[in-house]
């Protein structure tokens, strides 16, 4: 057999995937992510796939009990040890059920229905920082910018900054926001604002050194948001997180924002469907 033949004759690996809208119940709105079902050995690979998907995140998940999956998660540049809507949307796609979820990062329930999910977070490690270089890298005044806290959801962090400045005013910067949020080691760097007694409007951006990509759902920042809603601002426990709207993918996440007992769901549109060959 020539060279040539061996390659026409070797076996395409073939996975299939979706595409969803996560934190939206139509089209176009929400977070996209890819979920791809089957794990494979090879990391690299994993990471290519999502280099090409190009969305925030793809996460790949294989079933490994009753009720119990296996998920790796990567964005287009690296993997993630625990993320919010991935395990949102990898648990609706597997079924309505109870679901329980392992990353690197964590072991999380998810509990899916026909219309979304709800991811039942770690409580996270917040820690207070100054605020100066992270409001400076969002053209937040700094007199609008009094705290700033790092919020750890088993190794995901994000830098956050509470406010009273309206967001539709935040630029991001993404030197001056690559180098505030290298310094306290997060992925993430955002603003919060309270818009009632329920509802907290946020921005959230992963700033590099050439780009700032903002983020419309990070459901790993809202239950840390949440919590620190309760703490700044006496909000209770169930609340709504609205982020996305200024880049026209608007989100609505579901808080229960309660130490032991944090949760983050919402909505979740299958958008589309497909086979990955390689």
């Amino acid at each position: 057999m020539t060279a040539d033949a061996s390659e026409q004759t070797r076996p395409v690996p073939e996975l299939a995937y979706k595409v969803l809208d996560v934190f939206s119940d139509r089209a176009f709105a929400g977070n996209g992510l890819c979920v791809v079902g089957g794990i494979l050995d090879d990391t690299a690979t994993m990471q290519a796939i999502a280099r090409a998907m190009n969305l925030s995140e793809t996460v790949f998940v294989r079933k490994t009990g009753d009720w119990s999956y296996d998920a790796r998660i990567f964005t287009p540049v690296d993997e993630l040890p625990l993320a919010g809507h991935p395990s949102v949307g990898a648990a609706w796609s597997m079924g309505p059920g109870a679901w329980s979820q392992r990353t690197s990062g964590a072991v999380v329930t998810v509990e899916a229905t026909a219309t979304g999910a709800v991811m039942v977070q770690p409580d996270p490690i917040v820690t207070e920082v100054y605020p100066e270089d992270a409001a400076r890298a969002m053209s937040i005044p700094v007199e609008h910018a009094r705290k700033a806290f790092v919020a750890d959801l088993a190794g995901t962090r994000h830098l956050v900054v509470p406010t009273d400045h309206p967001l539709d005013r935040v630029r991001f910067d993404n030197v001056a926001g690559a180098a505030a949020a290298r310094a306290v080691r997060a992925t993430g760097l955002a603003a919060m604002r309270r818009l009632d007694d329920t509802t907290i409007h946020v921005r959230l951006a992963v700033p590099t050194e050439t780009a700032s990509f903002e983020d419309p759902g990070t459901g790993s920042a809202a239950g840390p948001i949440g919590l620190l809603a309760r703490r700044l601002w006496g909000m209770g426990p169930d609340l709504i997180v609205r982020q996305g709207a200024e880049i026209g993918r608007p989100s609505v996440m579901v808080v229960h924002a309660e130490e032991g007992n944090l949760r983050v769901g919402g909505a979740v549109h299958a958008f589309a469907s497909g086979v990955l060959t390689f």
